[in-house]
């Protein structure tokens, strides 16, 4: 008994935020922006449903709206769950141009920069993804191995199997570098209209700069109520918590 109770309300749980994300859709076509705000924070809320596109069309609604944080905000959760997006992506760039910051982002060099730009093709899911797929080619190339008669066909499959073990090895230590790299990676954004910088966790530290609404910011470190956050060009402070919300 308890059991189909339990699936009535899932079922009528998945009912009330399709229907509640399908009015955030309806008002923002007709314009209603404001209302199409309420209609998809509900469906976060109330129904405690994530999703990718979820999350972009109430960014979208925040931006028609010229609140730049929430949309900044929501285009980056939205990321999270579906990264590379490019329609995202190219969104939220616009978004950006909202914003008063200008933070030049310092990349990587060398081997490092290499190692990034390779793991970072993917997401950590993607690379698990293609690691079982090599695997499973690896297995069958094995099998191939060992039923084959033929002199060359085994030196064929030999070499497969090498070669798959050597990729099979990069996707997985790809997938691994990118999972911690997810883990650790605690970025934010920053709400309040002008938030001071300063040098200690404390409010009688020396401002070193200020942060305006909707800048992206990376927290290292909590202090009580205190954030140490570093930019994308390495400049590093501590922040009041309550002017940022992290994204993750």
């Amino acid at each position: 008994m308890k059991n189909i109770v339990y699936l009535f309300l899932l079922i009528t749980q998945v009912f009330f935020a399709q229907s509640s994300f399908e009015k955030g859709n309806a008002m923002y076509q007709r314009g209603n922006y404001q209302e199409a705000v309420l209609a998809y924070e509900g469906v976060i809320k109330e129904n405690k449903q994530e999703s990718a596109e979820l999350y972009f069309n109430l960014a979208n609604s925040y931006y028609k709206l010229n609140k730049v944080a929430p949309a900044i905000y929501n285009y980056e959760k939205a990321l999270v769950l579906k990264p590379h997006d490019p329609e995202t992506l190219n969104n939220l760039k616009f978004a950006k141009k909202l914003t008063i910051d200008e933070i030049k982002e310092v990349p990587k060099v060398g081997f490092a920069k290499l190692i990034q730009n390779f793991t970072g093709i993917f997401d950590y899911n993607t690379w698990a993804k293609i690691a079982v797929g090599i695997g499973f080619l690896f297995l069958l190339s094995f099998i191939g191995y060992y039923f084959s008669q033929l002199t060359l066909s085994k030196r064929i499959y030999f070499i497969g199997m090498f070669v798959l073990l050597v990729a099979l090895a990069l996707s997985v230590s790809a997938g691994m570098s990118e999972k911690n790299h997810f883990d650790n990676d605690r970025p934010a954004i920053v709400f309040a209209e002008l938030s001071e910088v300063r040098s200690e966790p404390q409010k009688g530290g020396a401002a070193i700069f200020l942060l305006h609404e909707g800048s992206k910011v990376y927290v290292t470190e909590v202090l009580g109520q205190w954030k140490k956050i570093e930019l994308t060009d390495g400049t590093e402070g501590w922040i009041d918590g309550s002017t940022i919300k992290e994204v993750k």
